[in-house]
């Protein structure tokens, strides 16, 4: 039992690890941004994005699986990993709204990476709507699975591209002109011990979530099926 969930143990371990280090591990301020103790919310805001991710391109995986070969299995897959990955994704949008109400004087300063990341969590919420609008069963996981295709593909512009096109009060910039990028000069040594754990350890508990959703589901399903 332990080697199998050796995974779940390592996530536990490593987000203890993250909530009670990453409150203690000294953090002096960038020049330039003064940062000061906000800056703690890395360990938090930033894995967000990277579970996130994960979440969505796992998703992606088992949307084209099913188009291939359309499979119950794969649409499960596919619908909750993007579900938990959407949970992931507004946890990022509400980290980072927290961090700038402290650091930018409001939570929503229409910065294009806060702009950027809310239309493609809208995007993913249109992905659930669609789905949900559809009786049909083979109809509604083909349709999603080529909507999904469509939603993955839309956040590399939205939160990658087109941000880092304009001006952004996102430290890591060049000049004055931020970018929505991080910066390594922002972060020390100390820092990055603890970030990286926590994106591991945030990473693991997003799919942590996503196996224990698919296995309700499946249960579920199998359950109507003897019926």
């Amino acid at each position: 039992m332990i080697r199998k969930s050796w995974w779940k143990l390592l996530s536990f371990v490593l987000l203890l690890y993250t909530c009670t280090y990453g409150f203690l591990v000294p953090v002096p301020s960038p020049a330039g941004v003064p940062l000061q103790e906000t800056i703690r919310n890395l360990f938090f805001h930033f894995p967000m994005w990277i579970g996130m991710m994960v979440c969505y391109t796992v998703s992606i995986v088992y949307s084209v699986r099913f188009l291939r070969k359309p499979s119950l299995v794969n649409d499960i897959y596919a619908k909750e990993y993007a579900i938990t990955g959407t949970v992931f994704g507004v946890l990022g949008l509400i980290t980072g709204m927290i961090w700038a109400n402290y650091q930018w004087g409001k939570a929503w300063s229409g910065d294009p990476k806060q702009n950027g990341a809310a239309i493609a969590i809208l995007i993913y919420f249109a992905y659930f709507v669609l789905r949900g609008s559809l009786q049909d069963e083979s109809k509604k996981a083909r349709i999603g699975a080529v909507y999904n295709v469509f939603a993955y593909f839309m956040l590399f512009p939205c939160i990658w591209i087109l941000p880092r096109l304009t001006e952004s009060l996102h430290p890591g910039g060049r000049g004055t002109e931020g970018n929505p990028g991080l910066n390594p000069k922002d972060t020390t040594n100390a820092m990055r011990s603890v970030m990286y754990p926590a994106a591991l350890g945030w990473t693991l508990l997003c799919v942590w979530i996503a196996t224990l959703r698919i296995r309700v589901q499946l249960l579920q399903e199998k359950k109507l099926t003897h019926e």
